[in-house]
């Protein structure tokens, strides 16, 4: 499960980017880079964290299987991340957000897990939801809206670009159930990964029928690329919580509309400029999973309780744990805006960023786009 979780992060997210018509080497190139760069310091920011806040005195950094884990964890904030500011940076500038971000995600982690006793078993708060409002306070700090403007024709993908973004995400699609179930065990893993595949197909399927109602009776492939992909975001905050197939396919089915209709109808309308669509994808879906896991913190009982959150094993009642839920999302959401921001800013004040927007000849030799 931890293969597929890696093929995800290098293959899945890198073939994912690849649609812009002349900036697929970029895309992947640098998502390769940025995120063998992110799962080393990810690894390690998440344990110099996690030993300041839990107290314990000074010990080694373990490194294992979970580790690697937590550390494609991390890549894959920075990755989501990378999508908002796609096509706007060159290879130093993500390499100063590959450097950057790993630390403010681990310490919103630390702070929600150790502190909180918060509970995320597929991401939806801490790697989602954080990777999309970094990369999105990234952008407005980072992106040139001259330059913007001057190659947004470039900022298109073409029939053969999206076919091979269609590569990403179907490895995507298909390996997520190992992305939300890898740290889970027992018959919490067996729920993970049904839950999974039922709001995932649930998830395409109806960003498949959005995708004809706005488009008049066609399929547009920015909604197959993206919004198919939204049941697996949305039901990561209570993917080990669901018992009922019908109630996980209805958030399936939720996710994919809303994604969709992210990225028909609201995604111009914001205020920033986000190249992927990580907003539509990521960000809502992922807020949305967070603040499902709050109401069902809130409902779940049980003399098996503690064996979803550990928490309730001791004095802490249902409504403390949703609570403390709710402001882990806060937390993660003002570290992340903030976070976003900083790095964005020490980036465009390190270098200016690329020439030419959506285009490799600004970071590769021989790319055949210097026109």
């Amino acid at each position: 499960m931890f293969q597929d979780v890696h093929i995800m992060i290098f293959v899945g997210f890198g073939f994912l980017m690849v649609f812009l018509k002349r900036h697929c080497w970029t895309s992947i190139g640098l998502n390769f880079l940025a995120a063998a760069v992110a799962l080393q310091l990810s690894i390690l920011a998440a344990g110099f964290w996690h030993v300041i806040l839990a107290g314990d005195g000074w010990h080694k950094i373990k490194i294992d299987i979970t580790s690697l884990v937590i550390g494609d964890f991390g890549a894959g904030a920075v990755l989501i991340t990378f999508g908002a500011i796609l096509g706007k940076v060159n290879a130093k500038q993500i390499m100063i957000v590959a450097f950057l971000e790993p630390i403010f995600w681990a310490l919103a982690e630390a702070v929600c897990v150790v502190k909180f006793e918060a509970v995320d078993m597929g991401g939806s708060m801490f790697v989602h939801t954080f990777g999309a409002y970094f990369g999105l306070a990234c952008a407005m700090a980072i992106t040139n809206k001259e330059k913007e403007k001057a190659n947004e024709k470039d900022e298109a993908g073409d029939y053969n670009s999206q076919l091979v973004a269609m590569v990403g995400t179907l490895f995507l699609w298909c390996y997520w159930p190992s992305f939300n179930g890898v740290l889970a065990s027992g018959t919490a893993q067996m729920r993970v990964i049904v839950n999974t595949v039922l709001a995932l197909t649930a998830s395409c399927i109806s960003a498949f029928a959005m995708s004809s109602i706005y488009n008049k009776g066609k399929f547009d492939m920015e909604d197959v690329l993206n919004a198919t992909l939204a049941g697996g975001v949305i039901v990561g905050g209570t993917v080990d919580m669901f018992t009922i197939p019908w109630l996980t396919i209805l958030v399936g089915v939720a996710g994919g509309a809303i994604s969709s209709t992210g990225f028909n109808k609201i995604g111009e309308k914001m205020p920033w400029h986000d190249t992927c669509g990580v907003h539509n994808l990521h960000g809502i879906p992922g807020f949305l999973g967070a603040f499902a896991g709050v109401i069902m913190a809130a409902t779940i009982g049980g003399d098996d309780v503690s064996s979803i959150f550990a928490a309730r094993g001791g004095d802490r009642t249902a409504g403390e744990q949703a609570g403390y839920q709710f402001i882990s999302l806060l937390v993660v959401l003002l570290i992340a805006l903030i976070g976003g921001f900083l790095t964005g800013t020490i980036a465009k004040k390190v270098d200016p960023g690329p020439d030419k927007f959506f285009n490799d000849a600004c970071n590769w030799h021989g790319s055949g786009f210097a026109g």
